[in-house]
């Protein structure tokens, strides 16, 4: 299905520049785009491509279109944010493509007698829903998908093939919970009971109960097999427009401010709060009852085992570099105690002398 710019600005917004009747039925990079294809510069450093796609017409923003060479005889929709006017209307060409699912109850679905199930909801093969769990309207749950007890699917949520959510949780509305995810699984709590030192040492690991569960405000996106531990007494919460890429590991009490985004493979131990509009890096690492103030940014790989309540940037984690450079440095690091032995006593020797000059 093609659509005219016109139409475009009529439901996204923004200013038409050029033939504002010239329809478009994809979208594509600019330096792969042609006439029937809908392109955008988010990043200035690749204006020169502008000059010279085959674009219909170009996503750009109002001081990279004044840059430009020759806009004449072009095509563009012009944004204050590029990017984001792309993803809407990318959302909108999925939308159109994909086939539209069919509301009801798969034969092969197993749901409780007891479960409310919203008439417009989309249940499929395999599926699980267990006693007193509500499934919103317009809600899909696609095959294999397991309900607990108890637990509630906002409105308009598509939880993928695989994804479990135990008992006793909510997630909100519009959520997209990908394949293989775990929601609500026990939190890692075990009370030490040993006694005696070396061999002697006898006792064992008690298993805490983990009586919370967890809520998920809307609009929150989770990854493949990413997991989020139930609380232990108190609920884990991932608070509004959260977005959690792939393989992370969220542990139980924790607290994920609105609008942040955390990157694949990172983890995040039991009883952290990280604030709002906060941005985690792939495989950073943060540990248990430390708190992130709003706005702080950690870069990947980075440890995190102190708060950090200021906005900010941080890192911890050393870049890649040539491996001879990095057994060189290795080889600093591993010295630097005794360097720091040389240096105060070099310090004192100094103030000793200085001492003895006053005297």
């Amino acid at each position: 299905m093609a659509f005219t710019l016109e139409e475009i600005a009529a439901r996204f917004g923004g200013d038409i520049v050029g033939d504002r009747t010239h329809r478009v039925s994809n979208l594509a990079p600019l330096d792969q785009a042609g006439p029937e294809h809908l392109a955008f510069l988010a990043n200035p450093k690749y204006l020169s491509q502008v000059d010279t796609t085959q674009a219909g017409a170009v996503l750009i923003n109002a001081d990279d279109l004044a840059k430009l060479a020759s806009p004449d005889g072009r095509n563009f929709i012009v944004t204050p944010n590029p990017y984001a006017y792309f993803a809407r209307v990318a959302q909108a060409f999925i939308d159109l493509a994909a086939p539209k699912a069919v509301p009801g109850v798969h034969p092969r679905a197993n749901v409780d007698p007891s479960a409310k199930v919203a008439a417009s909801a989309v249940i499929g093969p395999n599926v699980t829903v267990e006693a007193g769990a509500v499934i919103g309207e317009n809600v899909r749950l696609d095959a294999n998908v397991f309900i607990g007890r108890g637990t509630r699917i906002g409105a308009g949520s598509h939880l993928y093939p695989n994804v479990t959510v135990y008992h006793g949780c909510a997630v909100g509305e519009r959520a997209i919970v990908q394949a293989g995810a775990v929601i609500g699984s026990d939190g890692f709590g075990f009370a030490p009971d040993f006694v005696g030192e070396g061999d002697a040492r006898t006792g064992s690991w008690v298993k805490i109960p983990q009586v919370g569960g967890v809520t998920i405000g809307p609009d929150v996106e989770i990854g493949a097999n990413t997991t989020i531990d139930r609380g232990a007494m108190a609920d884990t919460v991932i608070e509004e427009c959260v977005k959690i890429d792939n393989l992370v590991q969220i542990a139980h009490n924790c607290r994920i401010g609105a609008y942040t985004v955390i990157a694949g493979c990172a983890g995040i131990a039991g009883s952290t709060t990280i604030g709002k509009h906060c941005m985690i890096g792939g495989a950073v690492g943060i540990a248990g009852h430390v708190t992130l103030g709003d706005y702080v940014i950690i870069t990947a790989k980075s440890g995190v085992s102190k708060s950090l309540l200021k906005p900010g940037l941080y890192t911890s984690a050393f870049p890649a570099v040539d491996h001879a450079e990095w057994n060189k440095s290795a080889a600093l690091l591993r010295n630097l105690d005794k360097m720091r032995d040389r240096i105060k006593a070099l310090e004192a020797a100094v103030a000793a002398q200085a001492g003895d000059g006053n005297a």
